[in-house]
């Protein structure tokens, strides 16, 4: 079983062992077969194509695992970036390696990686967050429990609540607090944008950073511990 990193957005990253990997294998566990078939159009890869995803990997895993007993090869896939990062994978690569088969990393983009490369902020310890919960009350009351975490914070978020994350962030946090955000990175209109709370909200609502596309949101961690 491979798990292949695609690019998040330009195609030009991805690696020559993942497109060696995607046109060798027997079958590719995609999130997305219609995303990732252009992927492969691009690159001229003929392999077959099945669907993974949240609403039936736990149905899906057991017959994928017996192709891979029969001695077939897999390559999972999500529609962009590393597999299982916020994406669709975990219950199929756990049951590989309950039943002794080989888990094999192709490494490529991640947008976590990618967006703490160019942050500007301490990467030598971080917390990856994902999503925050969509309902405000929920997203406030994680944020308050994360007031005192002292690594940098990374959060994935949609267009439709970036704004409203950061403006909870920079009133349960402090507008002080430093802060990056990444917008469609690798893509044509990338957007990398440092500095703290309270200006990074400002340049949301005055349309200087654009809300279109995907967003990563870093959040610098407390300079006290919840043991202070």
């Amino acid at each position: 079983l491979f798990i292949v990193a695609t690019p998040i957005g330009n195609l030009d990253d991805i690696s020559p062992r993942a497109r060696a990997v995607l046109t060798s294998v027997d079958l590719i566990a995609a999130e997305d077969t219609r995303v990732t078939g252009r992927l492969l159009s691009h690159f001229g890869i003929k392999s077959r194509q099945i669907a993974l995803h949240d609403h039936n990997e736990a149905q899906r895993a057991a017959s994928l695992i017996a192709e891979l007993q029969k001695g077939h090869s897999i390559a999972l896939v999500s529609d962009a970036g590393t597999p299982l990062i916020s994406d669709p994978g975990f219950r199929l690569t756990k049951a590989a390696h309950d039943a002794g088969i080989t888990v094999s990393p192709v490494p490529g983009a991640s947008a976590v990686v990618c967006a703490l490369s160019a942050s500007g902020l301490p990467t030598d310890r971080f917390a990856y967050e994902g999503f925050l919960p969509a309902k405000r009350v929920a997203r406030q009351k994680r944020l308050s429990e994360l007031e005192t975490e002292c690594r940098t914070m990374v959060f994935y978020e949609s267009v439709h609540r970036i704004s409203d994350t950061v403006v909870d962030a920079r009133e349960i946090l402090g507008g002080d607090r430093q802060a990056f955000i990444g917008r469609e990175l690798t893509k044509l209109y990338e957007q990398c944008v440092a500095g703290d709370l309270a200006s990074l909200a400002a340049m949301l609502d005055d349309g200087s950073i654009v809300k279109k596309g995907e967003f990563v949101l870093l959040i610098a961690g407390s300079e006290r511990s919840s043991d202070d």
